[in-house]
Protein backbone atom coordinates (compact mmCIF):
# COMPACT_ATOMS: atom_id res chain seq x y z
CA UNK A 1 0.00 0.00 0.00
CA UNK A 2 1.48 3.41 -0.94
CA UNK A 3 2.46 5.79 1.84
CA UNK A 4 0.46 9.02 1.55
CA UNK A 5 1.08 12.48 2.93
CA UNK A 6 -2.33 12.31 4.60
CA UNK A 7 -1.44 9.11 6.46
CA UNK A 8 1.83 10.63 7.62
CA UNK A 9 0.23 13.82 8.89
CA UNK A 10 -2.53 11.90 10.63
CA UNK A 11 0.11 9.89 12.48
CA UNK A 12 2.10 13.01 13.34
CA UNK A 13 -1.01 14.75 14.68
CA UNK A 14 -0.95 12.29 17.59
CA UNK A 15 2.29 13.89 18.88
CA UNK A 16 1.77 16.63 21.46
CA UNK A 17 4.45 19.33 21.76
CA UNK A 18 5.21 19.12 25.51
CA UNK A 19 5.66 22.86 26.15
CA UNK A 20 2.89 24.16 23.89
CA UNK A 21 0.31 21.43 24.71
CA UNK A 22 -0.99 21.06 21.14
CA UNK A 23 -0.21 18.56 18.42
CA UNK A 24 2.71 19.33 16.11
CA UNK A 25 0.56 19.41 12.97
CA UNK A 26 -1.85 21.97 14.42
CA UNK A 27 1.14 24.08 15.56
CA UNK A 28 2.66 23.91 12.05
CA UNK A 29 5.83 22.35 13.45
CA UNK A 30 6.01 19.76 10.66
CA UNK A 31 8.16 21.67 8.19
CA UNK A 32 8.81 19.03 5.52
CA UNK A 33 7.74 15.49 4.62
CA UNK A 34 9.49 13.65 1.78
CA UNK A 35 8.75 10.05 0.79
CA UNK A 36 11.22 8.19 -1.40
CA UNK A 37 11.92 4.53 -2.14
CA UNK A 38 14.20 4.13 0.88
CA UNK A 39 12.57 6.08 3.69
CA UNK A 40 10.15 8.69 4.98
CA UNK A 41 12.08 11.90 5.70
CA UNK A 42 10.46 14.25 8.22
CA UNK A 43 11.66 17.66 9.43
CA UNK A 44 9.99 19.02 12.56
CA UNK A 45 10.59 21.85 15.00
CA UNK A 46 10.43 21.97 18.80
CA UNK A 47 10.07 24.88 21.20
CA UNK A 48 12.76 23.58 23.55
CA UNK A 49 16.19 23.60 21.83
CA UNK A 50 17.82 21.31 24.42
CA UNK A 51 19.27 18.05 23.14
CA UNK A 52 17.04 15.88 25.33
CA UNK A 53 13.92 17.62 24.00
CA UNK A 54 14.96 17.12 20.38
CA UNK A 55 15.79 13.47 21.03
CA UNK A 56 12.39 12.80 22.56
CA UNK A 57 10.66 14.42 19.59
CA UNK A 58 12.71 12.29 17.18
CA UNK A 59 11.71 9.12 19.06
CA UNK A 60 8.04 10.17 19.07
CA UNK A 61 8.02 10.77 15.30
CA UNK A 62 9.66 7.42 14.56
CA UNK A 63 7.32 5.55 16.93
CA UNK A 64 4.09 7.08 15.63
CA UNK A 65 4.98 6.73 11.95
CA UNK A 66 6.03 3.10 12.32
CA UNK A 67 2.86 2.38 14.31
CA UNK A 68 0.78 3.79 11.46
CA UNK A 69 2.80 2.72 8.43
CA UNK A 70 4.50 -0.46 9.58
CA UNK A 71 7.62 -1.20 11.57
CA UNK A 72 9.53 -2.07 8.40
CA UNK A 73 9.28 1.55 7.20
CA UNK A 74 12.54 3.47 7.67
CA UNK A 75 11.97 6.90 9.19
CA UNK A 76 14.64 9.62 9.03
CA UNK A 77 13.92 12.57 11.34
CA UNK A 78 15.51 16.03 11.50
CA UNK A 79 14.56 18.06 14.57
CA UNK A 80 15.35 21.78 14.65
CA UNK A 81 14.64 24.38 17.35
CA UNK A 82 12.13 27.07 16.48
CA UNK A 83 13.88 30.10 14.98
CA UNK A 84 13.10 33.69 14.13
CA UNK A 85 9.66 34.99 15.01
CA UNK A 86 8.41 31.43 15.46
CA UNK A 87 10.76 31.01 18.44
CA UNK A 88 8.58 33.38 20.45
CA UNK A 89 5.98 30.65 20.91
CA UNK A 90 8.32 29.00 23.45
CA UNK A 91 6.82 29.67 26.88
CA UNK A 92 9.90 29.55 29.12
CA UNK A 93 12.46 32.28 28.41
CA UNK A 94 11.21 32.63 24.82
CA UNK A 95 13.61 35.43 23.88
CA UNK A 96 16.78 33.82 25.24
CA UNK A 97 18.87 32.24 22.48
CA UNK A 98 21.14 30.05 24.63
CA UNK A 99 20.83 28.91 28.25
CA UNK A 100 23.96 27.43 29.82
CA UNK A 101 24.14 25.81 33.25
CA UNK A 102 27.44 26.07 35.13
CA UNK A 103 27.83 23.11 37.49
CA UNK A 104 30.34 21.38 39.73
CA UNK A 105 30.24 18.16 41.65
CA UNK A 106 31.57 19.78 44.82
CA UNK A 107 31.78 23.20 46.39
CA UNK A 108 34.87 25.38 46.64
CA UNK A 109 36.15 24.84 43.10
CA UNK A 110 35.42 28.39 41.92
CA UNK A 111 32.26 27.71 39.92
CA UNK A 112 30.73 31.08 40.73
CA UNK A 113 33.98 32.88 39.85
CA UNK A 114 33.99 31.17 36.44
CA UNK A 115 30.31 32.03 35.89
CA UNK A 116 30.73 35.69 36.86
CA UNK A 117 33.72 36.18 34.57
CA UNK A 118 32.07 34.40 31.64
CA UNK A 119 28.98 36.58 31.99
CA UNK A 120 30.90 39.84 32.37
CA UNK A 121 33.36 38.90 29.63
CA UNK A 122 30.68 38.13 27.05
CA UNK A 123 28.74 41.27 28.00
CA UNK A 124 31.93 43.29 27.45
CA UNK A 125 32.06 41.83 23.93
CA UNK A 126 28.65 43.26 23.16
CA UNK A 127 26.41 40.27 23.84
CA UNK A 128 23.14 40.56 25.74
CA UNK A 129 23.78 38.45 28.85
CA UNK A 130 21.67 37.29 31.79
CA UNK A 131 22.75 35.45 34.92
CA UNK A 132 20.66 33.54 37.46
CA UNK A 133 22.35 32.78 40.75
CA UNK A 134 20.69 29.43 41.47
CA UNK A 135 23.07 28.58 44.31
CA UNK A 136 20.16 28.98 46.69
CA UNK A 137 22.05 28.17 49.88
CA UNK A 138 25.20 30.17 49.10
CA UNK A 139 24.36 33.04 46.73
CA UNK A 140 27.49 35.03 45.87
CA UNK A 141 26.71 36.94 42.67
CA UNK A 142 25.47 40.13 44.39
CA UNK A 143 28.93 40.48 45.97
CA UNK A 144 30.81 39.53 42.80
CA UNK A 145 28.91 42.15 40.78
CA UNK A 146 29.01 44.85 43.50
CA UNK A 147 25.22 44.97 43.89
CA UNK A 148 24.84 43.65 47.44
CA UNK A 149 22.67 46.61 48.42
CA UNK A 150 20.60 46.65 45.23
CA UNK A 151 17.05 45.31 45.16
CA UNK A 152 15.13 44.23 42.05
CA UNK A 153 12.07 46.28 41.17
CA UNK A 154 8.87 45.00 39.56
CA UNK A 155 6.94 45.88 36.44
CA UNK A 156 3.49 44.94 35.21
CA UNK A 157 3.28 43.33 31.77
CA UNK A 158 0.20 41.77 30.21
CA UNK A 159 -1.55 41.82 33.56
CA UNK A 160 1.28 40.02 35.36
CA UNK A 161 3.70 41.47 37.89
CA UNK A 162 7.29 40.61 36.87
CA UNK A 163 10.65 41.03 38.60
CA UNK A 164 13.08 43.38 36.86
CA UNK A 165 16.64 42.00 37.10
CA UNK A 166 19.42 44.12 38.56
CA UNK A 167 21.99 45.16 35.94
CA UNK A 168 25.75 45.40 36.51
CA UNK A 169 28.57 45.53 33.95
CA UNK A 170 26.00 44.95 31.23
CA UNK A 171 24.75 41.71 32.83
CA UNK A 172 21.13 41.25 33.89
CA UNK A 173 21.26 39.49 37.25
CA UNK A 174 18.88 37.81 39.67
CA UNK A 175 19.88 36.01 42.85
CA UNK A 176 18.08 34.71 45.90
CA UNK A 177 20.64 36.85 47.74
CA UNK A 178 18.60 39.92 46.80
CA UNK A 179 15.63 38.61 48.78
CA UNK A 180 17.33 37.20 51.89
CA UNK A 181 19.20 38.68 54.83
CA UNK A 182 22.92 38.06 54.11
CA UNK A 183 23.56 37.28 57.78
CA UNK A 184 20.92 34.55 57.95
CA UNK A 185 21.23 30.98 56.69
CA UNK A 186 18.64 29.96 54.08
CA UNK A 187 17.19 26.83 55.69
CA UNK A 188 14.88 25.66 52.92
CA UNK A 189 13.85 22.16 51.98
CA UNK A 190 14.23 21.06 48.35
CA UNK A 191 10.72 22.00 47.12
CA UNK A 192 11.04 25.53 48.56
CA UNK A 193 14.40 26.07 46.90
CA UNK A 194 13.08 24.72 43.61
CA UNK A 195 10.06 27.04 43.77
CA UNK A 196 12.32 30.04 44.42
CA UNK A 197 14.46 29.17 41.38
CA UNK A 198 11.37 28.76 39.24
CA UNK A 199 10.26 32.28 40.15
CA UNK A 200 13.64 33.74 39.19
CA UNK A 201 13.25 32.08 35.78
CA UNK A 202 9.56 32.42 34.96
CA UNK A 203 8.44 35.50 36.91
CA UNK A 204 11.13 37.89 35.69
CA UNK A 205 11.31 40.30 32.77
CA UNK A 206 14.48 38.98 31.09
CA UNK A 207 13.73 40.37 27.64
CA UNK A 208 15.94 39.43 24.69
CA UNK A 209 19.27 37.77 25.56
CA UNK A 210 21.99 36.14 23.50
CA UNK A 211 22.96 33.92 26.42
CA UNK A 212 21.86 33.23 29.97
CA UNK A 213 24.13 31.56 32.51
CA UNK A 214 22.67 29.67 35.47
CA UNK A 215 25.07 29.23 38.38
CA UNK A 216 23.98 25.97 40.00
CA UNK A 217 24.65 24.86 43.57
CA UNK A 218 27.26 22.13 44.08
CA UNK A 219 26.17 18.51 43.77
CA UNK A 220 23.51 16.70 41.78
CA UNK A 221 20.26 17.23 43.68
CA UNK A 222 16.69 18.48 43.42
CA UNK A 223 17.55 21.87 41.93
CA UNK A 224 19.56 20.33 39.09
CA UNK A 225 16.81 17.91 38.10
CA UNK A 226 14.10 20.57 38.40
CA UNK A 227 16.13 22.96 36.24
CA UNK A 228 16.48 20.39 33.46
CA UNK A 229 12.71 19.81 33.47
CA UNK A 230 11.81 23.50 33.58
CA UNK A 231 14.35 25.18 31.30
CA UNK A 232 15.39 24.51 27.68
CA UNK A 233 19.12 24.21 28.36
CA UNK A 234 21.54 24.53 25.46
CA UNK A 235 24.11 22.68 27.54
CA UNK A 236 26.17 22.55 30.72
CA UNK A 237 29.73 23.51 31.64
CA UNK A 238 31.46 21.59 34.45
CA UNK A 239 34.03 23.33 36.67
CA UNK A 240 36.65 21.39 38.62
CA UNK A 241 40.07 21.80 40.20
CA UNK A 242 42.81 19.32 39.19
CA UNK A 243 42.80 17.42 42.49
CA UNK A 244 41.51 13.85 42.63
CA UNK A 245 38.77 14.50 45.20
CA UNK A 246 37.26 17.24 43.00
CA UNK A 247 37.50 15.11 39.86
CA UNK A 248 35.44 12.35 41.48
CA UNK A 249 32.58 14.80 41.89
CA UNK A 250 33.14 16.43 38.49
CA UNK A 251 32.73 13.00 36.93
CA UNK A 252 29.36 12.70 38.71
CA UNK A 253 28.37 16.11 37.36
CA UNK A 254 29.07 15.00 33.80
CA UNK A 255 27.22 11.75 34.51
CA UNK A 256 24.12 13.62 35.67
CA UNK A 257 23.77 15.55 32.42
CA UNK A 258 24.48 12.39 30.41
CA UNK A 259 21.65 10.42 32.03
CA UNK A 260 19.07 9.31 29.42
CA UNK A 261 16.34 11.03 31.42
CA UNK A 262 18.32 14.30 31.39
CA UNK A 263 20.35 14.17 28.15
CA UNK A 264 21.76 17.71 28.24
CA UNK A 265 24.97 18.21 26.21
CA UNK A 266 28.10 18.82 28.29
CA UNK A 267 29.70 21.72 26.45
CA UNK A 268 33.01 21.27 28.21
CA UNK A 269 35.08 21.14 31.38
CA UNK A 270 37.00 24.06 32.88
CA UNK A 271 40.01 23.46 35.12
CA UNK A 272 40.14 26.16 37.81
CA UNK A 273 43.08 26.79 40.16
CA UNK A 274 45.25 24.95 37.63
CA UNK A 275 48.50 26.35 39.03
CA UNK A 276 49.88 29.16 41.19
CA UNK A 277 52.43 31.74 40.07
CA UNK A 278 53.71 34.10 42.77
CA UNK A 279 54.15 37.73 41.75
CA UNK A 280 57.84 37.70 42.64
CA UNK A 281 58.45 34.60 40.45
CA UNK A 282 56.34 35.29 37.33
CA UNK A 283 57.93 32.46 35.31
CA UNK A 284 57.25 29.76 37.90
CA UNK A 285 54.20 27.51 38.07
CA UNK A 286 53.35 25.57 41.21
CA UNK A 287 50.72 22.86 40.75
CA UNK A 288 49.27 23.01 44.24
CA UNK A 289 46.20 20.87 43.49
CA UNK A 290 47.84 18.55 40.97
CA UNK A 291 48.53 18.95 37.27
CA UNK A 292 46.11 18.56 34.39
CA UNK A 293 43.52 16.45 36.21
CA UNK A 294 40.45 18.11 34.71
CA UNK A 295 41.99 18.11 31.25
CA UNK A 296 42.65 14.38 31.55
CA UNK A 297 39.07 13.82 32.74
CA UNK A 298 37.72 15.69 29.72
CA UNK A 299 39.78 13.50 27.41
CA UNK A 300 38.64 10.34 29.19
CA UNK A 301 34.96 11.30 29.04
CA UNK A 302 35.29 12.61 25.46
CA UNK A 303 33.97 16.08 26.24
CA UNK A 304 35.64 19.34 25.18
CA UNK A 305 38.26 20.91 27.43
CA UNK A 306 37.51 24.65 27.54
CA UNK A 307 40.63 25.88 29.32
CA UNK A 308 42.69 26.38 32.45
CA UNK A 309 42.38 29.24 34.96
CA UNK A 310 45.32 29.69 37.35
CA UNK A 311 45.11 30.50 41.04
CA UNK A 312 45.75 34.25 41.05
CA UNK A 313 45.38 36.51 44.07
CA UNK A 314 43.97 39.39 42.03
CA UNK A 315 41.12 37.17 40.78
CA UNK A 316 40.01 36.61 44.37
CA UNK A 317 40.44 40.32 45.14
CA UNK A 318 38.41 41.27 42.07
CA UNK A 319 35.56 39.03 43.17
CA UNK A 320 35.62 40.43 46.69
CA UNK A 321 35.34 44.04 45.48
CA UNK A 322 32.67 43.22 42.92
CA UNK A 323 34.53 43.73 39.64
CA UNK A 324 35.13 40.49 37.72
CA UNK A 325 38.80 39.98 36.81
CA UNK A 326 37.97 39.57 33.10
CA UNK A 327 37.34 43.34 33.04
CA UNK A 328 40.91 44.19 34.11
CA UNK A 329 42.12 44.61 30.54
CA UNK A 330 45.41 43.15 29.33
CA UNK A 331 46.50 41.54 32.60
CA UNK A 332 47.55 38.02 33.67
CA UNK A 333 44.34 37.78 35.70
CA UNK A 334 42.06 38.65 32.78
CA UNK A 335 43.82 36.62 30.06
CA UNK A 336 42.59 33.11 30.98
CA UNK A 337 39.01 34.33 31.34
CA UNK A 338 39.18 36.03 27.94
CA UNK A 339 40.42 32.75 26.46
CA UNK A 340 37.56 30.95 28.18
CA UNK A 341 35.02 33.42 26.76
CA UNK A 342 36.41 32.79 23.28
CA UNK A 343 36.19 29.02 23.78
CA UNK A 344 32.56 29.24 24.89
CA UNK A 345 31.64 31.52 21.99
CA UNK A 346 33.22 29.11 19.51
CA UNK A 347 31.46 26.16 21.12
CA UNK A 348 28.01 27.68 21.56
CA UNK A 349 27.68 31.18 20.14
CA UNK A 350 29.54 30.85 16.85
CA UNK A 351 26.97 32.83 14.80
CA UNK A 352 27.35 35.80 17.18
CA UNK A 353 30.32 38.04 16.30
CA UNK A 354 32.95 38.79 18.95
Amino acid sequence: MPITQEAIRTALSRIIEPDLKKDIVELDLVREVVVDEDAVHVTVEVSNPAMHSRKRMEEAVVFNLQQALGKEVKVVVTVNPLSGERANVRKVLPKVKHIIAIASGKGGVGKSTITANLAAGLAARGLKVGLIDADIYGPSMPLMFDVVHERPTTIEKDGKRLIVPVESYGVKLLSIGFFADPSQAIAWRGPMATKALEQLIKDADWGELDVMFIDLPPGTGDIHLSLVQAVPLTGAIIVSTPQAVALIDARKGVGLFNLPSVNVPVLGIVENMAWFTPAELPNNKYYIFGKGGAQALAAELKVPFLGEVPLVQSVREAGDVGRPAVLQGDTPAAAPFNDLCTAVMERVLKPIPA
